[in-house]
């Protein structure tokens, strides 16, 4: 009997020891968390505690704290379903937590699993069961710079973590100790999960929407609504040569900034070997940008500026380059060769607009822009370039052979004045490149300064002819969108009045009586209006920018103004120069600027002599 029964008193023996002894063996079971009531419980309390604390509705951060068991095996497993809360109904509030924990950056709304999952490696090193707490910072990723918070990191002492085993309990060791134990990657904390998830993070869709909307407002300035105003004013024998020069010079453009414009104006890179653009350097990237980005190249999907993606600040300049050689159209239409206006127009962008534009807006190490140079959507970028730029085409090609104005269509000239109008919202409105406050003080201020600026240009007409001035009004409305230009952001209500009036007496002046008096034939007054108006806004801008009065730039006024004189001044030396050297090189290729004198006084005008097409159908 007794022999019988010691097998299976040995099984029994076995299968007891066999089943405490699987307890501990639980804990060697590859990619598990063994997670213990006890932890769950005391996780859970802990979240409670920390969700029932007053928040900061202004800050929108809240602070939870999770206790984890964690394994030295293979990637941990985001199956702590009963320790971490649901973090998606989290609020980004005041941070209250120690110094002395561990701060885990983690997207708001994500599950920081997903964090611990993609940042601890894979270990085939004996198990040990870790319960260490944390504390999970729900943040946009946006708050803090990543480095100092890695740097923060490791300078502080973390917080004791209790380690708990299956026989004893070991006494608390400092944060970096037990992430190393645990095969845990500081650097890793500090991180997005992903670039992806950082990229979108980082996209505001507010911004996104607006500056979408913005893109394409400017786009419709040029066309239709600069087409159509300029098509509007010279006669009807031109008119098709004059929308057919704004629509190809759209078509080009986009194409000059997709393959080198953008990376000539914008990339931090130098040109040809040169060194890289440096704040307070003065080399050759200081003037104009590498061509390391041309075909966009870097341009992708996670690629950011600011909080948009960069594909679209790469649309919404590309409207900037787009307009600008287009505003020069004006000065040369009835008299000057299709041909000619689109070589001078390309040629005109790499010499002046990239450079300016580079000089201004690529940030710290352009040339204007370490001098403190202010122009918020191009006064100097845009409408001075374009404006001394149109000035000497007018002067080298010369005057039209019937210099009379003839308007041939003041019904359209008011639609495009029209557009333009609205378009000029997401001109300077887009510029502040954010729905916010900004954007709708520039906008608030481009619509005063259009108004302002039309009612001061039709008083004057009233009182020198008599009777008010429809065409006048137009042209006025437009010459107080340029001047407001480069203040738009930087001013309040009562500068932008101001610089209503100012535009609406000076570029009167400039376009009626100055151009008279020196006999240039600047056919559309794009100097008078854009030139005078760009200059005048960009010298204002210096006083009106003051918070004395309502601006939003705490530098000295003298200061900012002398440099804004200087970089005014500067530009139109330099568009000058520059210009005049394109015509020359236009004039030697297309062999002569000027359409031939039968073509231009014949009654079926440049629209048969270069598009052999007619805007009117002829009487029957």
């Amino acid at each position: 009997m007794r022999d019988d029964t010691c097998p299976f008193s040995l099984l029994f023996v076995f299968f007891f020891f066999r089943k405490k002894k699987g307890i501990t063996e639980k804990t060697r079971t590859n990619d598990k968390i063994l997670v213990t009531t006890k932890a769950r419980n005391v996780a859970h309390n802990a979240f409670e505690r920390e969700k029932e604390r007053e928040v900061d509705p202004k800050n929108r951060t809240t602070t939870t704290t999770m206790s984890i068991m964690a394994m030295t095996t293979t990637t941990m497993r985001a199956k702590a379903s009963g320790i971490v809360p649901k973090f998606d109904e989290a609020k980004r509030c005041s941070r209250r937590t120690s110094h002395s924990r561990l701060f885990l950056r983690c997207p708001f709304g994500t599950n920081p699993n997903t964090l611990l999952r993609a940042s601890v490696p894979a270990s085939t090193a004996h198990v040990k069961k870790i319960k260490t707490t944390f504390s999970i910072e729900m943040s946009s990723g946006r708050d803090d710079d990543d480095d100092a918070l890695a740097t923060e990191m490791e300078r502080e002492p973390a917080r004791s973590l209790a380690t708990t085993t299956t026989r004893k309990n070991v006494a608390s060791k400092k944060l970096a100790l037990c992430a190393t134990t645990a095969g845990l990657s500081l650097s890793a904390f500090a991180k997005p999960a992903s670039a992806a998830a950082a990229a979108a993070i980082a996209i505001n869709a507010g911004d996104t929407a607006w500056i979408l909307t913005s893109a394409a407002l400017v786009l419709f300035m040029t066309i239709p609504g600069l087409a159509a105003f300029y098509a509007g004013l010279v006669k009807r024998k031109n008119l098709i040569t004059v929308l057919g020069q704004c629509f190809a010079l759209t078509c080009m453009m986009t194409i000059i900034w997709f393959v080198c414009g953008y990376s000539m104006s914008f990339s931090t890179a130098g040109i040809f070997g040169t060194a890289a653009m440096k704040e307070g350097a003065t080399g050759v990237s200081a003037f104009i940008g590498g061509l390391d980005k041309m075909f966009l190249a870097g341009v992708g999907p996670m690629s950011m500026h600011e909080t948009i993606p960069e594909i679209l600040w790469v649309l919404y300049q590309c409207t900037f380059a787009i307009i600008t050689p287009a505003l020069m159209v004006g000065s040369m239409v009835e008299r000057m060769k299709f041909n000619a206006v689109m070589l001078y127009c390309a040629l005109w962008s790499f010499a002046v607009y990239f450079p300016a534009c580079h000089m201004v807006w690529a940030g710290a190490g352009g040339y204007f822009a370490d001098l403190g140079v202010l122009d918020f959507a191009g006064g100097i970028v845009v409408h001075i370039t374009a404006g001394i730029g149109a000035l000497v085409a007018a002067i080298k090609v010369g005057k039209r052979k019937e210099m009379e104005m003839t308007v041939g269509n003041l019904v359209l000239t008011f639609l495009g004045t029209a557009m333009l109008w609205v378009g000029w919202f997401g001109f300077n409105g887009g510029s502040a490149l954010s729905a916010g406050a900004n954007a709708a003080f520039a906008c608030m201020a481009t619509q005063i300064a259009a108004a302002t600026a039309a009612v001061t240009w039709t008083l004057w007409d009233i009182k020198e002819f008599g009777k008010a001035s429809v065409l006048g009004t137009c042209t006025a409305s437009i010459a107080g969108l340029a001047t407001i230009t480069p203040m738009a952001g930087f001013i309040g209500p009562k500068g932008a009045f101001l610089g209503g009036i100012a535009a609406g007496l000076i570029c009167r002046f400039f376009s009626t009586t100055v151009k008279e008096y020196f006999g240039y034939d600047d056919a559309l007054d794009v100097f008078g209006v854009h030139g005078v108006g760009g200059f005048l806004g960009t010298i204002m801008l210096g006083v009106l920018c003051h918070p004395s009065l309502g601006g939003f730039n705490d530098v000295p006024m003298l200061k900012q103004t002398i440099v804004q004189v200087y970089a005014a001044v500067a530009t139109v030396v330099y568009t000058a120069v520059a210009s005049y050297a394109c015509l020359l090189v236009t004039e030697k290729i297309t062999n002569g600027l000027r359409v031939p004198a039968e073509a231009e006084e014949s009654m079926l005008g440049l629209d048969d002599y270069s598009h052999k097409e007619s805007a009117y159908s002829p009487m029957k």
